[in-house]
């Protein structure tokens, strides 16, 4: 049995799949009166660090949000949205400013009408692998986060002091200190809303909670390539056949071999994207026994075939 080797945080292990896989980062300062309208971003999650100053964050239909310095706010389904001054100004449309460009990834804009200032980091970042998409479809619209009245306060403000400093001074390595700071406040975020919002104990977030239910998803993100059944899973948890099969459907919202065979080309679609490896190779990965069949399948899946991902995902 692999149950020794399940994970015992499913939970945990969908948080690592958060790495960021393309992001784009802008130093922002703003003097008032000012806003700035934020086009939608397909696929991306937009990050706000407020290092100075105040402003307000307004997604269409969802509350307004105020963000002092210290706070972090997500934006996680590439919405468009304003922050401004609060003080009624036009939005500049971001794509229409002045912006200088730092480096391949990074930018400085600086808008407003010379008054009080504030100054920001923002980023769009994009998550390729399929269980962070499947976890961030499960978030709310907007995240804000309090630096200073988190449990995490003490590594959140120092965190955040870090980000400032080197994106005050762009040294050497500057953009990949800042990449890896901000993925660490991404998941921070994360996790300061699933710890708070009764939200996150349902859907495939929940499921990821249940102690049987959450070990056998575990165990079919890691090892795609295995010839799950529902039998061979339920014995991996504990559990009869007949009952695993309705609690994982009660809980995640599909039957488990379903989810078996959209995880497998999910995986494949995330492995032809990053890595060169033979297409009969993978499809061994992922549990098929032919190259042929593979590219069938993936193709009733995707719409397109194997070899169009990987020319898509060519540099």
């Amino acid at each position: 049995m692999l149950e020794s080797m399940t994970p015992a945080d499913p939970l945990g292990e969908a948080l690592h799949f958060l790495r960021m896989s393309g992001t784009f980062y802008c130093r922002s300062e703003f003097t008032a009166p000012w806003a700035l309208a934020l086009p939608p971003m397909d696929n991306c999650l937009m990050l706000h660090v407020v290092t100075a100053g105040a402003c307000r964050l307004e997604v269409d239909g969802a509350a307004p949000s105020v963000l002092r310095t210290g706070d972090l706010a997500l934006v996680p389904h590439g919405e468009g949205h304003v922050l401004s001054c609060g003080a009624g100004a036009l939005p500049g449309q971001l794509f229409d400013l002045p912006r200088e460009r730092v480096g391949d990834r990074y930018e400085l804009l600086r808008h407003g009408g010379g008054g009080a200032a504030t100054s920001m980091i923002c980023a769009a970042v994009r998550f390729d692998h399929p269980a962070a998409r499947r976890l961030l479809e499960a978030l709310p619209r907007v995240i804000r986060v309090d630096a200073w009245e988190s449990p995490e306060k003490e590594w959140l403000q120092s965190t955040l002091r870090l980000i400032v400093a080197e994106a005050q001074t762009l040294r050497a390595g500057g953009e990949t200190v800042i990449t890896r700071l901000a993925d660490i406040l991404v998941v921070q975020a994360i996790r300061s809303w699933m710890a708070s919002d009764p939200a996150a104990g349902t859907g495939w977030l929940g499921a990821l909670r249940d102690r049987q239910i959450g070990r056998a998803i575990a165990l079919i993100h890691r090892d795609p390539g295995q010839n799950w059944s529902v039998a061979s899973l339920a014995r991996e948890v504990g559990m009869s056949r007949s009952a695993f099969a309705a609690r994982f459907t009660q809980r995640v919202g599909e039957p488990a071999m379903q989810y078996v065979a959209r995880w497998k080309m999910h995986a494949a679609e995330a492995w032809l994207r990053d890595e060169a490896t033979p297409l009969a190779e993978l499809a061994g990965r992922v549990g098929y026994e032919s190259e042929a069949s593979f590219s069938r399948a993936f193709k009733r899946f995707a719409g397109v075939s194997p070899g169009a991902i990987r020319r898509s995902a060519a540099p």
